[in-house]
């Protein structure tokens, strides 16, 4: 039986000290799904006895090639802390991540809690706002190499997010174009439509998964619905925008080597 508890302070540390790590189950911890989670929830754990507290919550694998692609049928969902904000125009430190990639969101805040099986347009009822946003996602893992559980038990690559200017809650965000640019050059164009048809559902999908780990998703919260296009690797120096159709622009840059 693996010892959870050492598993999550070595994802934990893993983390929070920025320090790359051999792949779970290859080293002797093959865990299920289900074990994965409950290593996310002692490693945040560990986060929140240091004065973190949870935000909201990711969702990953929203895009259904990349499900295809990795033989899945259901979303995996991450947590989110206040230490994990970025400023909108702010600026990271590539020390602080092990393999740094950006990929393009929508982002909602919710206004009242959220719980159990919903359809999107009840899960919309429960929005306060929307928004463009950048998460920067990072696994901890050597060679960027990784079975399911492994980055489920990492907090889904949890890392870093961007949120650009809140919009109305009744914005159509079903089909709009997204292109994300470094130093003003296109390195991602794609739509909201590539998070499962609508970035509703997976606001629906976190309501779902969240309850059915016991929990809630709590007012005030922000929801990352997930990639709208492939996450682009960063590098020393690049500064990073995305601009959203009908949503604006949110950007950040990278400090210099």
């Amino acid at each position: 039986m693996a010892d959870l508890e050492e598993i999550a302070k070595i994802v934990d540390d893993a983390a929070r000290y920025a320090t790359a790590i051999p792949q779970l189950s290859e080293t002797g911890y093959d865990l299920t799904l289900e074990e994965a989670y409950e290593v996310q929830a002692l490693s945040l754990a560990r986060r929140y006895e240091r004065g973190e507290h949870q935000v909201g919550v990711k969702m990953g694998f929203t895009s259904r090639a990349k499900m295809v692609q990795m033989g899945l049928e259901e979303m995996i969902w991450g947590r989110l802390t206040n230490t994990m904000l970025i400023e909108d125009g702010g600026e990271i430190d590539l020390a602080d991540y092990v393999h740094p990639r950006v990929e393009p969101e929508v982002c909602f805040l919710l206004k009242r809690p959220l719980e159990g099986i919903v359809s999107p347009a009840q899960a919309l009822e429960a929005v306060e706002a929307v928004a463009p946003a950048l998460e920067i996602i990072d696994s901890r893992y050597e060679n960027f190499k990784f079975n399911l559980p492994d980055v489920v038990a990492d907090n889904t690559s949890t890392s870093s997010y961007v949120v650009g200017p809140w919009c109305r809650p009744d914005l159509e965000i079903d089909n709009l174009g997204m292109v994300m640019t470094f130093d003003g050059e296109p390195v991602q164009i794609g739509s909201s439509a590539a998070v499962l048809g609508h970035p509703a559902r997976a606001l629906a999908g976190a309501a779902r998964l969240v309850a059915e780990a016991g929990g809630r998703l709590e007012a005030g919260w922000v929801v990352m619905a997930g990639g709208a296009t492939a996450a682009e690797a960063l590098t020393p120096g690049v500064r990073v925008r995305l601009e959203a159709e009908k949503m604006g622009r949110v950007n950040f840059s990278v400090k210099a080597a």
